[in-house]
């Protein structure tokens, strides 16, 4: 895609994803709340700020104000404020860290025509197979490639699958690269009706097995998946180790995103 055609799948990314969001779990829920679109859960689960409108003169006020609803919550009080880089006023991560918020790593924000992906090889590696996750233990499985990959413990994402799998299993897919009966590799997909984007999320291999093309393997899988969906555009939030291998596989660049994390003292 070229840079113009980016931009508007940008703002189309925008407006279906972020402005007009929906939640990603049965128990959440999405309100727009004056110049922001939140997401809350009433128990484990993911509560963030999605989207905001906000200028010089507004931000400060929105910041405290959406501070300030987390920490009266009564639950465990912690929430994302998911900043993008075009995301205006400009200066708005400096506002987020002076209210206390503490910037997580940068990811770039990536898409891809599922039309172009689909074409694909999806022959696995030899000693790989690929198996459908449908239940708890298949989740449990995903969660211990999780662990292995990234070196830390997700439960709230194992809540919000099991939520999925349960209550919407047509939002979500998910699969697992198994040599043997040994997970090595793990990705699912989440997907909402009437929207533009499946999001390819949690792509990871545990280190022994890196560098044999299943990263790639899974997206082509989620990729076809997409298709017989009639979904037209593939996202992910990369990291920087998954950068490369997307940008290889004809993914362009949408912009950076930074996810802003409060917890309450």
């Amino acid at each position: 895609m070229n840079a113009e055609e980016l931009l508007k799948v940008r703002d189309l990314y925008d407006a279906e994803m972020r402005r007009g969001a929906q939640a990603d779990a049965a128990q959440a829920r999405v309100e727009r709340v004056g110049a922001v679109v939140r997401q809350t859960v009433p128990g484990p689960g993911w509560n963030a700020v999605l989207w905001s409108d906000l200028d010089e003169e507004s931000a400060d006020a929105e910041i405290a104000a959406q501070v300030a609803f987390f920490a009266g919550r009564g639950v465990p009080s912690e929430f994302e404020w998911k900043l993008y880089g075009h995301d205006r006023p400009a200066d708005l991560g400096q506002r987020l860290r002076a209210a206390g918020l503490v910037p997580e790593p940068a990811e770039t924000l990536m898409v891809a025509r599922v039309a172009d992906l689909a074409e694909l090889p999806v022959e696995p590696p030899e000693g790989i197979t690929l198996r459908t996750v449908t239940d708890e233990a298949g989740v449990d499985l995903m969660m211990e490639v999780h662990t292995g990959a990234f070196g830390a413990e997700h439960p709230h994402i194992r809540e919000q699958m099991l939520s999925r799998l349960t209550h919407e299993p047509d939002t979500i897919t998910a699969v697992l690269a198994m040599a043997g009966d040994t997970p090595v590799s793990a990705a699912r997909m989440e997907m909402r009706a009437g929207t533009s984007f499946a999001g390819l999320w949690g792509g990871g291999t545990v280190p022994q097995w890196r560098g044999r093309g299943i990263y790639r393997l899974l997206v082509a899988h989620r990729a076809r998946v997409a298709a017989e969906r009639r979904i037209p555009y593939l996202q992910v939030d990369a990291s920087d180790d998954s950068r490369p291998i997307l940008e290889r596989l004809g993914f362009g660049v949408l912009g950076v995103t930074v996810p802003y994390l409060w917890t309450a003292a």
